[in-house]
């Protein structure tokens, strides 16, 4: 069990703060409500170039690591489809030096020429080497494209087109800026060697001036449920032919989602998964399979992605994955083995406990979906899903005019 204290400032601002004795230090983790799917579909990757852009420094701090680094303290943070997490680690007598940062740059982040300059170059780059130029780079701008015909999930994080971040104007950053990043935007998740009423304070003092700005309603298009299967066929110089394959599954927090979860499980959990056993070891089709989803908040893909080994045909590969997925419609699954991926869950979930920044992060997540207790209620949500549920959720997503498939051929 999880224990943490919530309160909300004045400004909208929401504070939980875990106490952990056990460790000298304290994590200061900030979710800001904004991702991907936030953007204009004509100016998309604006949430990841600001990634980048909030440790360009703020008006009075014009480099963000060095008092960090001085502090002992480090940084980073990461954008999705549908969020974006600030987050540092440092000793906990040394609190303040974060909350000083992660305030000032809330407040004033410094809109300098130079700094949006170099950091647009910097995610241009990023674009270029990771989904231009890498082979098997442009795969998932592919399939998200196929996949959804009008809601945002259209496009990854990175960006749709990499002429929306060349163009980006200094009055679209700020206006983005100045539209996601205020306070009741934001949850504020203090962890570690702390005092609750001592990071209220804090909070106050560095955060409880900044105006609230003005509330975000969120309205995106709903995807309409698919009623055909869609197909796409790309030739590229890449070292072998691939098979990449997605059905629609249900939001985060529905019953469905934590099936869908199990099922990646089923299929791609490590080498002792069907997909591997089958494909990979017994048939020797592909070097490499792998089943996943990505966690998303709104209704998201469950996705067979694999490398066929030289020699052998795209069509032998789709029949033998269209093979597993049949077994798994028709046939119930075995107490055994639904135990075994369940038990899979719970190592990979109390696992991630045992990290401070992990159960922040946590906190803050299941705060932005509704209610930071769910930390602590995750895993009775997979244990209560049945064997004859895992069925039905199957039979449901496996629909065949469910499906997007793309067959990737090598052209060496």
């Amino acid at each position: 069990m999880i224990q943490y204290n919530s309160y909300t400032l004045s400004n909208g601002l929401k504070l939980l703060v875990h106490e952990d004795t056990s460790t000298p230090m304290a994590v200061v983790d900030i979710m800001y409500n904004v991702g991907a799917k936030d953007e204009e579909k004509n100016k998309t990757g604006f949430a990841h170039l600001f990634e980048h852009l909030m440790f360009g420094g703020s008006i009075n701090i014009p480099v963000f690591d060095e008092p960090l680094q001085r502090a002992g303290g480090e940084n980073n943070a990461y954008t999705t489809n549908d969020l974006t997490n600030y987050y540092c680690i440092l000793p906990a007598k040394n609190i303040e030096t974060a909350f000083w940062l992660e305030s000032d740059r809330m407040l004033s982040l410094a809109f300098d020429k130079k700094s949006l300059e170099v950091q647009r170059k910097v995610v241009c780059e990023e674009f270029k080497e990771h989904y231009i130029n890498k082979p098997y780079g442009d795969i998932w701008h592919k399939m998200r494209d196929l996949a959804y015909e009008v809601h945002p999930y259209k496009w990854m994080t990175i960006g749709k087109e990499l002429s929306h971040i060349e163009n980006a104007t200094m009055e679209e950053v700020k206006e983005f800026f100045f539209k996601f990043y205020q306070p009741n935007n934001a949850i504020l998740v203090v962890a570690g060697n702390v005092e609750t009423n001592k990071i209220i304070q804090l909070a106050e003092k560095w955060f409880g001036n900044i105006p609230s700005g003005k509330k975000y309603e969120r309205n995106l298009p709903i995807e309409p449920k698919q009623k055909q299967a869609k197909f796409s066929e790309i030739k590229a110089d890449v070292p072998l032919d691939a098979i990449i394959k997605t059905w629609h599954i249900d939001a985060r927090l529905t019953k469905g989602y934590y099936a869908a979860d199990l099922i990646t499980e089923i299929f791609g959990g490590g080498n002792s998964s069907r997909l591997f056993q089958s494909l990979v070891k017994e048939k020797q089709l592909f070097s490499d399979i792998t089943c996943f989803h990505f966690g998303s908040i709104e209704p998201g893909l469950l996705t067979i992605e694999g490398k066929l080994i030289k020699g052998v045909k795209m069509i032998d590969a789709e029949k033998a994955i269209e093979e597993e997925i049949e077994k798994l419609t028709t046939e119930q699954i075995n107490n055994k083995e639904l135990q075994k991926v369940k038990n899979r869950t719970e190592s990979v979930i109390t696992f991630e406990d045992i990290s401070l920044m992990s159960r922040a992060n946590n906190l803050a997540l299941y705060e932005l979906l509704g209610d930071a207790d769910l930390i602590n209620k995750e895993l009775e949500k997979y244990q209560e899903i049945t064997e004859a549920d895992i069925l039905q959720y199957a039979q449901t997503i496996f629909d065949k005019n469910n499906s997007n498939t793309i067959h990737y051929y090598s052209i060496q």
